[in-house]
């Protein structure tokens, strides 16, 4: 199977998709030190499960050893093939070299990955002055091509926000232009089309550019990514969940309620009945959210529309930018067949997102939102020290590309490679 570098690698959703596809991942380059603990944890666990020692996940889960025990328990080569980096043209030598130790004699067949997406982001250049041009993440995409130079893979797989389309560079010129052709200057045609999550098995409304990279000259070989029909609907990622109040929960392992659906089972998120979930643990919101929470519950279930911020009384206004984020309190309504975007930025605004069910006057749990980009409830994401983190967990699950939408890309890439 085809052996793939995953760069810009975040905490593994673009890669456990491609991982579920069968290719073989050589390694994961990332700068966030938290992301890497998950990607560590993800790759233990996968070992001990194929040498039939997942109990030992079990134990770690369940905080009965520690992490540097969990992780004695593996082979060193699968933690070491997690490189925790910023790629910067004064490391790219130590980076390839590290790549060059762990892939040894074997070509290198697929490169995966997008760039941090701030500086592409319609969201990111409102919040900035200068509108992100100039920021140094815009010219991430030459240190790619560094890669692509390096390994001459057969393909590649470069993903990002809609921004990209219209980011600009300081002369004026769009930097997806430039993007293309310097990869066209390093043996590459590429092909893009713009996927939404919600048509491929995802119950999130969220579009992302995917550009496909083959060596050569050559055209019309971007797969075709059959559209999945389906007639579910968002109350099935949460009808198993045990009920929360704000500010509740636990990020230790909890039993989870029977469950008579579908979706969990074919999207892979669930394994079997009452299996155990983490993370299921809610923000503590103050009176003022909760107040606005069921005003914005209401309206939606009243007239099916968003609550606007600038609708609220002046006394439950208390965020200083009135120009964007007006709809920054978003119902995750459970009769629709898919959500709003999970945000990237839910770490540090996570009151985006509200439960349905009024009697969870909430936002969501790390867990939910997990199951929103269709992680399976057997991935755990790690903090820095160890000590579980909601806020970090968050953030990870943000950033990450849905599971299932990688999955795939990665089959019908897999297709068109046979």
């Amino acid at each position: 199977m085809p052996k793939y570098l995953d760069i810009f690698a975040g905490a593994g959703g673009l890669s456990e998709g491609f991982m579920r596809a069968g290719y073989t991942p050589i390694a994961h380059i990332e700068m966030d030190e938290a992301a890497c603990y998950t990607l560590k944890t993800r790759l233990a666990y996968k070992w001990l499960a194929a040498n039939g020692r997942d109990a030992i996940y079990t134990e770690y889960l369940n905080q009965e050893i520690t992490r540097a025990e969990f992780y004695q328990a593996v082979p060193q080569e699968v933690l070491e093939s997690v490189l925790n980096y910023e790629i910067s043209e004064n490391n790219l030598s130590e980076i390839f070299a590290d790549i060059d130790r762990l892939l040894g004699d074997e070509p290198l067949d697929l490169i995966v990955g997008g760039p941090p997406c701030q500086a592409y982001s319609l969201v990111g250049r409102a919040r900035d002055e200068k509108s992100m041009v100039g920021d140094k993440r815009n010219y991430l995409y030459i240190l790619y091509a560094e890669f692509l130079k390096k390994y001459q893979p057969q393909y590649f797989v470069f993903e990002n926000v809609l921004g990209l389309l219209s980011a600009k560079d300081t002369d004026g010129r769009l930097h997806f232009d430039k993007m293309r052709l310097l990869f066209k200057e390093c043996g590459y045609s590429t092909e893009y089309k713009i996927l939404n999550a919600k048509d491929y098995g995802v119950l999130q409304n969220r579009k992302r550019i995917i550009l496909l990279g083959k060596r050569g000259e050559c055209t019309n070989f971007y797969p075709e990514i059959p559209i999945v029909e389906h007639t579910y609907v968002v109350k099935e990622i949460f009808s198993d969940l045990p009920t929360l109040k704000a500010g509740s929960g636990t990020t230790t392992p909890v039993e989870t309620l029977p469950y008579i659906g579908r979706y969990l089972y074919d999207a892979r998120i669930k394994q079997r009945d009452r299996e155990l979930v983490t993370f299921h643990c809610s923000r503590p919101n103050t009176m003022q959210d909760l107040t606005i929470y069921r005003k914005a519950v209401r309206l939606w279930n009243k007239e099916k529309k968003r609550l606007s911020y600038l609708d609220l009384p002046k006394k439950l206004q208390s965020q200083s930018n009135m120009d964007s984020f007006l709809d920054r309190f978003k119902v995750v309504a459970d009769d629709l067949q898919y959500s709003q975007t999970v945000v990237a930025h839910i770490a540090k605004d996570g009151h985006y997102f509200i439960h349905p069910d009024i009697k969870q006057n909430r936002s969501l749990t790390p867990r939910e939102v997990a199951r929103l980009q269709t992680f399976p409830d057997d991935y755990y994401f790690e903090s820095v020290s160890g000590i579980p983190a909601r806020t970090t967990a968050y953030k990870q699950i943000g950033n990450a590309v849905p599971v299932l939408l990688a999955e795939k890309i990665a089959n019908a890439l897999l297709e068109g490679w046979r």
